[in-house]
């Protein structure tokens, strides 16, 4: 047995009759040889030191409580009991206790411990009786207070007097003594009532609460309760349930059965949860019969109303009707978030029946109606029967939605209404938008999605989702990173040199809940998600928020592109270098400076990342753009890695290479050099790329080569003057552009920014032309920037022996 299983806390009863804590330990039984027999050993968890003794005594009377609880006496006034931390070592040790005294563990333990007691009965005069209980009169409530307070450390003797109570039709009289009481302001007598009351219910006896909790009765238990002696003036709960808690019948309910029932739950857990005290550890299990009283009557609740079809069809139509006012109508919705709520407490089977009654009476298009309301009461308690819902069954809602698309335009439906709460939730903490971001990722989430011989719900899905829903998620996304609303925010007192992205709190707030469902979308739907950002060129939208001034949407968008660049598709990787998307990364990074933050460590891992998974296509993408400017920075070695890594892969394909002119032979070689030679001069420089296969995502990124070679002589003179600006830092400093008209190289000629450096190569050199043996071209931003080879030390030097520039502006 684990040590988790065998932890107990020791509690022994003080001369007040409470309990004290003695302490926190592990138990085990084992043969003590002092006390010549099988012994109950706490030993403390924090020093070892023993904390319980006690011999397994083949006549003492041990009860087993709630599953967690041993109790018994070693003397007449020395209580203890063991309160285990798990059901599993409470089992063990009442089975070893069971073992020394012969019994059977099985059998129920009040009843074993009565049988046990009656033993001792039969040996006393039969005339003497289980318990005596005073006569219900004024001077006898001490007395009677002292009695019930006294049988609670004891099982036996709380059972017994629960017996009498119950036999004698005690708890009436004593009500009645307390309208005497109150009637006479008998301080002292109303006192006494309540520790007599608050007694009579810790007996956790079903059949006494079901007199002290019936309509003639529940009243003046409430009023016993309001008299504690620890108050200086009593409570008045009466009033509140009378007066002040109002029951509103959104529909009449006929049945007064029912009616009774929800009264009498609502009062139960009023005395529960508002009247008595909060209990011990040990008096936890004194109310647990209350606890299960209340909740069998909610099932019941349930049942009821479920099984009345006309009532619930009443309210249904009440709250679709468009000619309800808007108190019912929040009075109709608020039932439905209770009535929901209370279904909780159904077993599972029954809970499915009660859904899918709901689902035939139509409460997903009521919720597509109240969702959609002005009023935020409602809104919000249907955001709350919605997430029931959808925890009940994604699948039913997903099914309801789906058969919705193809009746309604994508406005109306229910996903959208809820994908547009979330994105005008008016809360400055956006609590609700937190809500039903966590609703709509249960919804598109794969792992809850069910797949059949006939259909998979999540190819269905998905393909719906990001048909008619996926536009409505992101649009405010693409409206705060857009050219326009940039350029705006850049000219009202902007201080960098960068577009910015808007940098309202609850704006940016919205944006890092959208970007979390984005970031969830990249992880688990990887065809639909890949085809979308490609479409929108979204990751390029994304990064613009890098230069929000909140620290925390900028890490939303660096954790987007690092779950990207986590899946390690070279999809994805051909996307990021031929858009020059490490730009705006690289920007975050130097314009942090010198401060060790989160957003500086993110970054580092980052390319951490990609160095220790050695993905080649973006080393070299980073190292060929990007090392002048991040070579200073020393404290990490993760870029002077990327470099060596680059460095080891160039010399391979060298080698790789030269191997191959070797092993032709002397005939093909030369007619491989004449025709090398003879190549038009107007190609030179030009990269020759192999054929890879064309995918969507390709598409929307066409290869510009042409109009990137025009553009690159075009800046060949005018990038010699406009060298990289260093930062503050040291490094350098990239200007980055969203515009895809940027990308594409249509404003390049008047570029005022530089953004980019000569590729790290350095070696003597051979003809220009070996230039067309490599297929690292680096391009402006949106052009291709696709690398399939190296190019070695010697094209570089040569092609800057020819033509010497620097590479072209990254910036617009």
């Amino acid at each position: 047995m684990s040590d988790t299983r065998r932890r107990v806390k020791v509690y022994t009863l003080n001369e007040d009759r409470q309990w004290d804590d003695r302490g926190t330990g592990h138990v085990s039984s084992t043969y003590v040889e002092r006390l010549k027999g099988m012994s109950l050993l706490v030993r403390a968890e924090s020093d070892g030191s023993l904390l319980l003794e006690s011999k397994i005594n083949p006549n003492t009377a041990y009860q087993k409580q709630q599953d967690t609880l041993i109790v018994w006496s070693e003397a007449e006034n020395y209580d203890l009991a063991l309160s285990f931390q798990e059901k599993a070592g409470c089992d063990e040790i009442w089975e070893k206790i069971c073992q020394v005294q012969g019994k059977d563990p099985s059998v129920e333990v009040t009843q074993d411990l009565i049988e046990s007691e009656e033993e001792h009965i039969e040996e006393m005069p039969e005339t003497s009786p289980l318990i005596d209980l005073p006569t219900c009169e004024l001077n006898k409530l001490e007395e009677i207070a002292d009695l019930v307070t006294s049988v609670l450390s004891s099982p036996i003797r709380r059972e017994k007097l629960a017996l009498a109570l119950e036999n004698e039709g005690y708890i009436k009289k004593l009500l009645q003594l307390f309208q005497v009481c109150e009637n006479l302001e008998n301080t002292e007598g109303l006192h006494h009532l309540y520790e007599i009351i608050r007694g009579i219910l810790f007996l956790n006896k079903a059949t006494l609460f079901e007199v002290m909790f019936s309509d003639e009765c529940i009243m003046d238990v409430v009023g016993c309760l309001e008299y504690d002696p620890s108050l200086a003036q009593p409570k008045r709960h009466r009033e509140f349930l009378t007066k002040t808690a109002k029951f509103k019948e959104v529909i009449p309910i006929t049945d007064s059965e029912l009616r009774q029932k929800i009264h009498q739950t609502y009062r139960v857990q009023y005395i529960q949860d508002i009247i008595l005290p909060t209990p011990s550890v040990f008096e936890e299990n004194f109310l647990s019969t209350l606890t299960s009283f209340i909740f069998f009557n909610k099932v019941e609740i349930v049942s009821m109303l479920q099984e009345d079809e006309k009532f619930l069809s009443e309210v249904f139509a009440q709250l679709t009707d468009e000619a309800t006012d808007d108190d019912k109508r929040c009075e109709l919705v608020n039932f439905f978030k209770e009535f929901c709520a209370f279904s909780q407490t159904l077993q599972p089977q029954n809970r499915d029946a009660f859904f899918k009654t709901l689902a035939k009476l139509g409460i997903l298009p009521a919720l597509e109606i109240v969702m959609g309301m002005d009023d935020l009461q409602v809104r919000s308690a249907a955001t709350d029967i919605f997430s029931y819902l959808v925890e009940f069954s994604p699948s039913m809602v997903r099914e309801f939605v789906m058969q919705e698309a193809q009746q309604s335009d994508d406005d109306i439906l229910l996903i959208n209404v809820v994908i547009e709460q979330m994105i005008c939730d008016t809360d400055p903490e956006l609590g609700g938008a937190v809500q039903l971001m966590g609703l709509l990722r249960t919804l598109i989430d794969p792992e809850n999605m069910l797949a059949t011989a006939n259909k998979t719900e999540k190819s269905e899905f998905l393909n719906f989702f990001y048909n008619h829903c996926m536009h409505v998620l992101t649009a405010p996304l693409l409206a705060n990173t857009s050219e326009d609303k940039c350029e705006k925010d850049a000219v009202v007192g902007s201080t960098k040199s960068n577009t910015i992205c808007p940098d309202n709190y609850q704006t940016a707030q919205l944006l890092a809940l959208i970007l979390e469902l984005l970031t969830f979308c990249v992880e688990h739907h990887t065809y639909h998600i890949k085809n979308y950002i490609m479409n929108k060129d979204l990751l390029r939208r994304v990064l613009v928020l890098m230069n929000s001034k909140h620290t925390f949407l900028a890490l939303c968008a660096l954790r987007f592109m690092r779950r990207i660049i986590g899946l390690k598709d070279e999809f994805y990787n051909r996307y990021i270098t031929k858009g020059n998307l490490f730009e705006p990364v690289i920007n975050a990074l130097l314009d942090n400076g010198t401060r060790y933050n989160l957003l500086n460590s993110a970054v580092i891992e980052l390319f951490e990342f990609i160095r220790v998974e050695d993905i080649k296509s973006l080393i070299a993408h980073i190292v060929e753009n990007f090392y002048n400017a991040l070579e200073s920075i020393e404290y990490v070695q993760t870029f002077k890695g990327l470099k060596t890594k680059y460095e080891q892969e160039k010399d391979r394909q060298n080698q790789k290479l030269n191997s191959n002119r070797f092993r032709r032979d002397a005939r093909a070689l030369e007619e491989d050099e004449e025709m090398w030679f003879n190549e038009d001069e107007e190609e030179e420089g030009e990269a020759v790329v192999p054929p890879v296969e064309k995918s969507k995502p390709e598409d929307d990124f066409p290869d510009s080569y042409e109009k990137f070679m025009e553009t690159k002589k075009a800046k060949e003179s005018e990038d010699k003057e406009n060298l990289p600006k260093r930062t503050s830092a040291g490094g350098f400093k990239f200007t980055f552009s969203h515009s895809a008209s940027a990308a594409n190289g249509a404003n390049s000629t008047n570029s005022k920014s530089v953004a980019a450096q000569t590729s790290p190569a350095s070696s003597n050199g051979s003809s220009s032309k070996n230039a067309t043996l490599t297929t690292a071209v680096t391009a402006t931003k949106g052009s291709l920037v696709g690398l399939v080879d190296y190019p070695d030390d010697e094209d570089d030097d040569e092609e800057e022996e020819t033509s010497p520039r620097k590479r072209p502006r990254l910036g617009s």
